[in-house]
C-alpha cells in the first residue's frame, strides 16, 4: 500500500485539520473571483466539494506535475464536470500554474475552460456531459491492474447525475471485476440545475444503491476534512471491491445567500458589492499553518507499449468466401500478438463480432462489458487515457446508444477504435432492430473521426492494424455475409484511399460502393458488360477521410455516379461522395434504404430495396 503519510498514520493532526480547511476556503475564493471575472460558470457547485477536493488532492493524491503522462500518477476525473474551476483553483494551488491564471476561465485563449478537456495537459477526460465520469475511472482502474501501475483512480460526481444509467453500468461492472483501485465520491448537495435531486439528502438511498451493486459504502459529513480523510483511507485499504463515499454537502457552502438555495446553478456571483460580500464570508485569514502539496508517487514504472514485430500478413485464398466480421477477429488476434497495449471490450457480442478470437489467445487483455454499450465506450475512453489502445465491438445499431459516450470520446482526444457488426439489411430475418442503418451518418459527423468500411478479409484486416495506428476515434464497419476475397494479402491500404477495381477510358459510369454493395457493383459490371456498357467500379473503403481525387476524377472522366449502400439515404456513403462533388457536374444518383426495413432473406431484402447488382444496371441504364 502506498504511503499516505498522516492519512493512514491515524489521526490528522491539528495542523494538518486547519490548513486542509483552509485551503478549502482558498478553493471556494478562487471559484467564486474566477467566474465572477469570466461572468458565467458554476460557482455554487465548487463550493459544495471544497473540502473534498482539499482533503483528496493535498493529502491522498500522488502525482508528478512535472510528468503528468507518468503511469503511476493517481488519476481523478471531475464527473462534474461543470465544477471546473474548483479543479483549476486545486491545480493552481498546487503549483501547477501561477493562481493569478485562475482569472482567465473561459477566455478563448485559455485551456482552462468552462469544463475540464484535454487541452490542460493536467486532465485526462473530457467531462460535463454528466453521467460519464465513472465508466471512464472504471476503464482507467481496469488498464491500472492490468498494468501494474499501482494507480488509484479517482472520480467525483454529483447526486444530480446519479439518475443517469450509465453510472449504473459502471457500478455492476467496477463490482464485477473487483476494481479495489477505484473509489467514487458522491457530492451529495441535493440540488441539480432546475431543481432539488431525486433523494435530495437522503444519504441512506444513494449508499443503499451502490452497496446493491457490491461497493464499499460510507456516509459522510463532506465538509469534514476528518471525515473525508478516513473515508479515503478506508477506501483506499479495502483490497476486494470498489469504494463509494456518499457525501452530504450544501450547494453554494461558505456564502450565506447561496447555501442551500435553488436558482444558483449555473449563476456567477457579480463583481462589485455581491462578490465582495461573498468574499468578505470566505474570509482572508487564508495562511496556511502547514505546507500542502500534491506529492509525486513514489515509483514511476516503465510500461512495455512498444510493438514486438509487424503484423502478420492475410491469409485467404482467392477461392475463400469469408465474412468481414470475421476477418476482424482475426485480425485483432494477429495486432495483439504485436502490441501489449491493445485490449479488446465486447458487449456480449463476441461470438458474433468475432472479438472471442483476441479472447482466446489473450484473456488477460479482453474485458467483457456486457450488454452495456455507454459504459463500454466509456471505459474504452479511460484506456485510452492510460495510453492503452482499445478495440471495442457490437453491432452497429447498439453503438447507436452510446453515441453521446463517442462524443464525448472526441472532444476528449481519446484514441479509441469501434467496430460495428451485422450493418445493413444484409443482416436479413433478425429485422430492422438489429440492422445498422444509421450508423456511418453517425460516426461521420464525429469530429475528427475516421470511418472505414471493408468489402473483403484483407481490407478488413489492413484496416485493423490501420486502426491501431490512427489518432481519434476509429469506426471499422463490418457486414455478417461472407464475401469473396477481392484482393491479395500484399496489397496495401491506406487511411483516405480507396481502390479501383475496373477502369477504362469508355466508361460511361462511376459505381462507388462498399461492404457488401460492392459486390453487387462487381455483379452489375459483369451484366452491364453483355449490354456493352463499360462502367468504373471504386472501393470506397475509407468514407472519413474520402478519397476525394479519385471520386472526382471519376466525375470528369465518366460524366456519371452512382452510389450504392447498405445504410439509410441518409448521411451515408453517398452524400459522402456527394459533398465532394459539390463544384463537379455530373449526373449523380443514390442506391440506399429508403423505407423502414423487415425481416427476410439478406438477397430478398437487397432487392427490395434496391441496392442490389439488378438495382444497379437498371440505375445505369437510365442515366447512361
Amino acid at each position: 500500500m502506498k504511503d499516505y503519510s498522516e492519512a493512514l498514520a491515524g489521526d490528522l493532526s491539528a495542523g494538518l485539520v486547519k490548513s486542509l480547511q483552509t485551503m478549502a476556503r482558498r478553493l471556494r475564493k478562487h471559484s467564486l473571483t474566477s467566474t465572477a471575472e469570466a461572468g458565467s460558470g458554476h460557482p455554487s457547485s465548487c463550493l459544495s466539494c471544497a473540502e473534498l477536493v482539499s482533503t483528496l488532492f493535498f493529502n491522498f493524491f500522488r502525482f508528478d506535475i512535472q510528468n503528468p503522462a507518468c503511469p503511476n500518477n493517481d488519476r481523478f476525473v471531475l464527473s462534474k464536470g461543470h465544477a471546473a474551476p474548483v479543479l483549476w483553483a486545486a491545480w493552481a494551488e498546487a503549483g501547477a500554474f501561477p493562481t493569478e491564471q485562475l482569472l482567465n476561465l473561459r477566455k478563448i485563449d485559455s485551456n482552462l475552460e468552462g469544463h475540464p478537456t484535454p487541452r490542460n495537459p493536467l486532465v485526462d477526460v473530457a467531462t460535463g456531459s454528466l453521467g460519464q465520469g465513472l465508466s471512464i475511472a472504471v476503464g482507467m482502474a481496469l488498464a491500472g491492474r492490468m498494468r501494474k501501475t499501482d494507480n488509484q483512480i479517482y472520480v467525483l460526481l454529483g447526486d444530480g447525475e446519479a439518475a443517469e444509467g450509465s453510472v449504473w453500468e459502471a457500478a455492476s461492472l467496477a463490482s464485477h471485476y473487483r476494481l479495489a483501485n477505484l473509489t467514487a465520491i458522491v457530492d451529495v448537495n441535493r440540488f441539480g440545475q432546475s431543481q432539488t435531486t431525486m433523494h435530495q439528502h437522503d444519504l441512506e438511498r444513494h449508499r443503499e444503491k451502490f452497496a446493491s451493486f457490491g461497493w464499499d459504502t460510507q456516509i459522510i459529513d463532506g465538509h469534514s476534512v476528518e471525515e473525508i480523510s478516513a473515508a479515503l483511507t478506508t477506501g483506499i485499504a479495502n483490497s476486494d471491491q470498489p469504494a463509494a463515499i456518499l457525501a452530504r454537502t450544501i450547494k453554494g457552502k461558505g456564502v450565506s445567500f447561496m447555501e442551500d438555495r435553488d436558482g444558483w446553478h449555473g449563476k456567477p456571483v457579480q463583481k462589485g458589492e455581491e462578490l465582495e460580500k461573498a468574499l468578505a464570508e470566505i474570509g482572508d485569514d487564508l495562511d496556511l499553518d502547514q505546507e500542502l502539496r500534491v506529492r509525486p508517487p513514489e515509483s514511476q514504472p516503465t510500461v512495455p507499449t512498444e510493438p514486438k514485430g509487424t503484423v502478420a500478413e492475410p491469409d485467404y485464398s482467392d477461392q475463400d468466401s469469408v465474412a468481414t466480421r470475421q476477418a476482424y477477429g482475426t485480425a485483432l488476434q494477429k495486432l495483439g500478438a504485436v502490441n501489449p497495449n491493445v485490449v479488446a471490450l465486447d458487449g456480449d457480442t463476441k461470438n458474433s463480432t468475432f472479438s472471442q478470437k483476441f479472447l482466446e489467445m489473450f484473456p488477460e487483455r479482453f474485458f467483457e462489458c456486457f450488454i452495456a454499450e455507454q459504459n463500454m465506450v466509456g471505459a474504452a475512453i479511460g484506456f485510452s487515457a492510460m495510453k492503452v489502445i482499445p478495440f471495442v465491438s457490437t453491432f452497429a445499431c447498439f453503438l447507436t446508444r452510446a453515441y453521446d459516450q463517442i462524443r464525448m470520446g472526441a472532444i476528449s482526444q481519446s484514441n479509441i477504435n469501434l467496430c460495428g457488426s451485422h450493418a445493413g439489411v444484409s443482416i436479413g430475418q433478425d429485422g430492422p432492430s438489429q440492422m445498422g442503418l444509421e450508423d456511418l451518418a453517425m460516426m461521420r459527423t464525429i469530429v475528427g473521426s475516421t470511418v472505414l468500411y471493408p468489402s473483403d478479409a484483407v481490407c478488413a484486416e489492413r484496416l485493423v492494424a490501420l486502426a491501431a495506428e490512427t489518432p481519434g476515434i476509429v469506426y471499422i464497419r463490418t457486414s455478417r455475409p461472407k464475401t469473396s476475397i477481392l484482393y491479395s494479402a500484399q496489397e496495401k491500404f491506406e487511411i483516405g484511399g480507396s481502390k479501383v477495381l475496373h477502369s477504362t477510358t469508355e466508361d460511361q459510369a462511376t459505381i462507388i460502393g462498399a461492404g457488401v454493395t460492392l459486390h453487387e457493383a462487381l455483379n452489375a459490371y459483369d451484366l452491364l458488360q453483355v449490354h456493352g456498357i463499360a462502367v468504373r467500379i471504386v472501393d470506397l473503403y475509407s468514407v472519413k477521410p474520402l478519397d476525394e481525387e479519385t471520386v472526382r476524377a471519376a466525375a470528369q472522366e465518366t460524366g456519371v455516379i452512382i452510389t450504392v449502400e447498405d445504410h439509410y439515404a441518409e448521411g451515408g456513403l453517398g452524400d459522402a461522395v456527394l459533398g465532394a462533388l459539390a463544384n463537379e457536374s455530373c449526373a449523380f444518383h443514390k442506391l440506399a434504404i429508403t423505407d423502414l426495413p423487415r425481416s427476410g432473406p439478406p438477397e430478398a431484402l437487397m432487392e427490395m430495396f434496391g441496392i442490389n447488382a439488378r438495382a444497379i444496371v437498371e440505375a445505369v441504364k437510365k442515366l447512361v
